[in-house]
């Protein structure tokens, strides 16, 4: 695997040990003065993910899964941003849950591609007729 994949798949792994700690602790009402930081992390584990998107496009891997990947980080972007200011209320509880699930499938995307890449995987050939 490429040194960049093996650094951005690290960065997406620790900010992702991050997130969920610093998550649990927003969803307690404490340390809410470090959302600045869960953003930061965020942005750079989306950045990672799509580090690890433009390899696994260039190695030709699935088309499909690799589009997927980097619109998830784009969304996963947007969600964050403007989290707060969905469903206020008692069902912004919703939104949290709809935030965590997203970031978990952020992970999920970079690991699968990374994983892609690192057993040397690429699309499947075409049969011709």
């Amino acid at each position: 695997m490429s040194r960049t994949v093996t650094i951005a798949r690290g960065l997406v792994r620790a900010a992702f040990v991050v997130q969920i700690v610093l998550g649990v602790i927003f969803w307690t009402g404490n340390a809410l003065g470090l959302k600045n930081l869960h953003m930061l992390i965020g942005f750079i584990l989306v950045l990672a993910l799509e580090t690890i998107v433009v390899a696994a496009a260039r190695r030709g891997m699935e088309v499909g899964l690799v589009i997927l990947a980097a619109v998830w980080g784009v969304v996963t972007v947007l969600l964050g941003l403007t989290q707060e200011s969905i469903l206020v209320g008692s069902a912004h509880w919703v939104i949290r849950v709809l935030h965590l699930l997203v970031g978990i499938g952020a992970i999920g995307l970079s690991e699968a591609l990374a994983g892609r890449i690192q057993s040397g995987a690429t699309r499947e050939p075409r049969l011709s007729s």
